[in-house]
Formats: C-alpha cells, sequence, structure tokens
C-alpha cells in the first residue's frame, strides 16, 4: 500500500511522523531566536497559530460546501480576522488596491506590510486578540465562538518582538497545512501540533505537569477500553492526551453519524485550572476533529470555576474517567472541605472526587504515585484507600518503573490503577512492569522510553480469566483483601514471584576462582618472559 505524501508547499515531501518532527522544530527554532527560549513559552505561541490556520482550512471547505448546496454559510470570524485575510502569504505582483477590492489571500497582511513599521504587529496585539478574546460574549455567540475566546482569552499579545519573525512563522505554519485540504481532514496539522507537545516534557521545561507520556496514555486506554455511547472524564485533562486517545480509540469502533456526532460534542469531559494548559488542550482536541471540547476551566478540587460555559449540561457523574492526577501539589483548606478525607496532598483529594464522579459500574484508569500507595500513617491516606476497596473493585495495579515521567519534571516512582465502581475489592492483581522480559531490572530514560510494546505480556495476561493460572507469573501476583487489611491498606506492589538472580557463590568460592584467574596470569607472565629471553 503506497502512503500518502504530505507536500508542504515549498518542494519537500513529509512521509513521516519524524520528517513533521523535524518540520515544525524548524518553525520553533524561529520563535526561539526571538524571545521564545523555551517549550513552555514557544508551545502556547504555536498553539494559536495552528489553531487559526486549522480554522480557516476548516471554515473554506464548509464555506464551499455550503456554496454547492445552495444553503447560507455565516463565517465564524470576520474579515480582515481570518488566517486568509491578515497571516496567508500574498502575490506580490498584484497591486495592492486590487488584493484589497477583491479581498485576495493575504489582502490585509499586504496592507500592512505596505505600511509603517511595526503595524503588522500592533495589527496582531492590537486588534486581532482583543477581537477573538471579545468574540465568546457577544449574545448568540456560537460554540465555536465561545471556544475561540476561551483559547485567546490571556493572550494580550504575542511574545515575539520581531514582524520578521513572527511572518517566518506563519508561512511554515502555512506551507505545514497546505496538504491539509484532503481526504486527510486536516490530519497534518494535528500531527504537527500532537509531535510539538512532548517538548513540555522534556526535562528544564516546567510544562511536564501537562503532558503525560503518550505511550502510557495508550496502555491505559486499551485497558479501559471505552465504548461508544458513553462519556468519558479527566478531572486534570493538562493538554488533553487522555480525552484525545480516547476520542481516536472509540472512533475506530464504526459508530453511526449519530454517535459520531454525540462523540464529538458530548461524550469527552474534562476539567483543568492551569491558564496556560487550557488554550492548548482546547486546541489540540479541535485539531483532533473533536468539534466541541467540553473543557472546564477552573480548580476541580475547590470548585472556583473561572469558565465553565463549555461545560454547561455536564452530567454529575461518568462512565469512564481517564486521569493522571499532578504529583506533589498541595491543596489548602478550600478544597479540602469539599471532602470527607481532609489532607493538602492533593491526589488523596483527587483519588475522591474520582471515586466520587465515578457511575455505578463505571471504570477508572489513572496514574497515581507510589507514595500514596504505601503511605498508612496519615488517616485520610488509609480512610481514601479505605474508601476505594469498600466502593471499587480495584482489579489491576500496574507497578512502573523509576523514570517513565522524568522527562516530565517527575523523579517519583508511579502506579497505574484500575477498578470499577459497584462492587468491592476482593483481591488484587499486581503486574510488575519494573522488570524486564528477562526479569532484570528495567532502566527508563529519554533514550529508553517505556514504550506500548513493552506491555505485551501484560496484555496477553490481562484477557485471561482471573482464575487462570497463567495470570500469575514471575512478574504477576494476587493480594486479597484481608492481606491488605492486615498491612494498615498498604497498596504498594511487592513482588515475591521475582526470581532470585543474585550471585549465590560463597566467599570461599569466590577466592577460589580468584586464586585459579591468578594462577593463570602468573602462568602466562612467566611465558611471556621465556619468550622474550629466547628472543
Amino acid at each position: 500500500m503506497v502512503k500518502n505524501k504530505i507536500n508542504n508547499g515549498n518542494g519537500k515531501v513529509i512521509n513521516s511522523q519524524a520528517g513533521m518532527d523535524k518540520a515544525v522544530k524548524s518553525v520553533c527554532d524561529i520563535l526561539r531566536r526571538d524571545k521564545a527560549k523555551g517549550a513552555r513559552l514557544y508551545v502556547p505561541e504555536l498553539t494559536w497559530m495552528f489553531f487559526l490556520r486549522y480554522l480557516d482550512v476548516l471554515e473554506e471547505k464548509e464555506e464551499q460546501k455550503a456554496k454547492a448546496l445552495g444553503t447560507k454559510f455565516e463565517s465564524t470570524l470576520k474579515p480582515p480576522y481570518r488566517w486568509r485575510d491578515w497571516a496567508a502569504p500574498y502575490d506580490f505582483k498584484i497591486p495592492l488596491k486590487e488584493a484589497v477590492s477583491k479581498k485576495l489571500q493575504g489582502w490585509k497582511r499586504k496592507e500592512l506590510s505596505e505600511g509603517h513599521l511595526g503595524s503588522f504587529l500592533s495589527f496582531v496585539n492590537d486588534e486581532l486578540f482583543p477581537y477573538l478574546q471579545k468574540l465568546g460574549g457577544k449574545s448568540g455567540a456560537t460554540n465555536k465562538q465561545k471556544i475561540i475566546s476561551e483559547i485567546f482569552r490571556n493572550k494580550e499579545k504575542t511574545i515575539l518582538a520581531s514582524e520578521t519573525n513572527l511572518q517566518n512563522a506563519l508561512d511554515k505554519i502555512h506551507e505545514l497545512s497546505q496538504a491539509s485540504i484532503s481526504e486527510q481532514h486536516i490530519f497534518p496539522i494535528s500531527q504537527a501540533f500532537e509531535g510539538l507537545l512532548p517538548s513540555l516534557g522534556e526535562k528544564k521545561n516546567d510544562g511536564g505537569q501537562f503532558f503525560t507520556p503518550r505511550e502510557i496514555i495508550r496502555v491505559i486506554v486499551n485497558v479501559v477500553k471505552p465504548q461508544t455511547g458513553k462519556t468519558v472524564y479527566d478531572p486534570c485533562c493538562g493538554t488533553g492526551g487522555f480525552l484525545i486517545e480516547a476520542y481516536k480509540y472509540m472512533i475506530k469502533q464504526k459508530p453511526t453519524p449519530t454517535q459520531i456526532q454525540e462523540l464529538k460534542t458530548e461524550t469527552l469531559w474534562g476539567r483543568e485550572d492551569a491558564g496556560e494548559a487550557v488554550p492548548v488542550c482546547l486546541a489540540n482536541m479541535i485539531l483532533n476533529e473533536i468539534d466541541l471540547p467540553r473543557i472546564w476551566h477552573g480548580n476541580t478540587l475547590t470548585g472556583n470555576v473561572t469558565y465553565g460555559d463549555l461545560f454547561e449540561g455536564g452530567p454529575n457523574q461518568f462512565d469512564y474517567v481517564l486521569t493522571n492526577p499532578p504529583f506533589g501539589s498541595k491543596e489548602g483548606k478550600d478544597a479540602q472541605a469539599q471532602f470527607a478525607y481532609k489532607c493538602g496532598k492533593a491526589q488523596i483529594l483527587f483519588l475522591q472526587h474520582i471515586i466520587d464522579s465515578l457511575a455505578d459500574g463505571g471504570t477508572c484508569g489513572m496514574v497515581i504515585d507510589e507514595g500514596v500507595l504505601f503511605h498508612t500513617k496519615t488517616a485520610a491516606y488509609q480512610q481514601t484507600k479505605r474508601k476505594l476497596l469498600n466502593e471499587c473493585n480495584l482489579w489491576c495495579i500496574i507497578s512502573l518503573p523509576g523514570g517513565v515521567f522524568v522527562n516530565a519534571g517527575a523523579g517519583v516512582k508511579t502506579n497505574l490503577l484500575f477498578f470499577t465502581k459497584g462492587r468491592q475489592t476482593e483481591r488484587v492483581w499486581y503486574y510488575d512492569m519494573t522488570l524486564t522480559n528477562d526479569f532484570k531490572p528495567r532502566k527508563v530514560n529519554k533514550g529508553n522510553p517505556l514504550t506500548y510494546d513493552d506491555f505485551k505480556d501484560f496484555f496477553e495476561r490481562l484477557v485471561l480469566k482471573p482464575d487462570n493460572p497463567k495470570r500469575m507469573s514471575e512478574r504477576s501476583w494476587y493480594v486479597t483483601i484481608d492481606e491488605i487489611k492486615e498491612k494498615k491498606f498498604d497498596l504498594k506492589a511487592t513482588n515475591e514471584n521475582a526470581p532470585d538472580l543474585s550471585d549465590k557463590r560463597t566467599t570461599a568460592e569466590l577466592m577460589s576462582i580468584i586464586s585459579d584467574a591468578q594462577k593463570q596470569i602468573d602462568e602466562g607472565l612467566k611465558n611471556l618472559q621465556k619468550q622474550d629471553t629466547n628472543g
């Protein structure tokens, strides 16, 4: 089968994710040579550029379709605020008057470029951004316009100080999206954007708190297996990775047109407090063809809302929760007052929120700090874990190796929890990913990340019936609820099935080996000396 190639408009061909990542990096390089030195600065900047380009491509297609059908089309953005007006490259040969009168591609950019120095930056900062911010507040604003306003809520001005750098970045993104008007439905743009997000999790970037490695998300989604027609929720959704991966999983289930519409507008719900993460999340979801991202902007644990219109009509409980609560985050009394078991550790409060947010029969797959599992001295820890085991069937814990989240600024050891609400836990099946296939300690770092394929043995055992003897192995075992209670709800994975590969030789045996080796060395030296003498 011949793969589709993406022509980026500058004579080069992009036919792989690596090629796309390289092209995106060239845009990042432009931003880095200006004021956007780190990922937490250049990712949000590229976010609004990718989004506005995507929106324009989408609207052009919708306008063409409306014309073909003879129906009315109402543009989300008015001229000159559409990408095609102010951001797209223009034809230098066409006179300004003609370009403006005919509203040709790049007409506003041409007008600004032929004006006084700095007029292009002034337009972006003083006209474009204020227009986009106010768009969702007008009477009769559409959901799309509300999303746009939320993405640009805190965008006062571009971080770039150079008009040339800004225009060069816009041109690169325009080129990247040239193949978007195709049967791939903007896939090149979403592919480019998703290739950018992992940079948030690189060392020395403090945006890693918003990014969970995609391989871990894929594992969780494929264990939980969310089904079309049911709701998915992430109470701390960051850049939207769990919700997007759930969408990709569910869209493959051959839903009907009605189900597809529901999947794109009423299925995926999330909450996020960080102002810098919300625009990235919304744009990321839109770029992945989720038409109405149901994202609530505010503090999940206190209930204090910044902007909640997109979450309007949301259910109180959900069929699936897929999430990674922030490591090490602390909460004050306002948040603690909302929960039965009070504690400053945000993950303890999030765990209570997740249990309460699950509908009866609903399933959760989540990442959690191992410290939450083994800590028993604080009452809230014990009480929350008791609540989990009493109200839910905790049917699996995967012990991850250290280093999985180290590039996201978190060196803590983590675990994956899977539980279903409505039945008490009787026993927990543990799987140890800290060991390799040959039962040696697994070393994970940037050069050797944990991948989906590393979970092959886990998935093969997971599909077996719980009482199948093959569920038990050198890396998997059961712990009963009585054993857990005896340990005061210490849920840490302790693998007693792992083979002992330590050196069993006695001191006397080792001394004998050393002695024999020394004799061989001495004999070899003597032979060399003889050869030297004879020579």
